[in-house]
């Protein structure tokens, strides 16, 4: 199972969803559906641009555990 922090690194960086949604172009509500484990999939233009606004590395967000 794949976890999304995507919220970790927001309070790190201390930037809003609105805001990290803004900055990366993408629907708050798509946002929501990272950060609550709910997405299928992301695309590695998204992942970029999330890792360019928090200024961090995929590793930092996203994290395997079994199931």
């Amino acid at each position: 199972m794949i976890i999304v922090n995507i919220d970790v690194m927001m309070a790190k960086r201390k930037i809003s969803s609105g805001e990290l949604a803004q900055k990366i172009g993408i629907t708050p509500a798509n946002l929501s559906i990272l950060k609550n484990q709910k997405a299928k999939a992301v695309r590695f233009s998204t992942l970029n641009d999330i890792c360019k606004a928090l200024d961090c590395q995929p590793g930092d967000i996203l994290e395997y555990k079994e199931d």
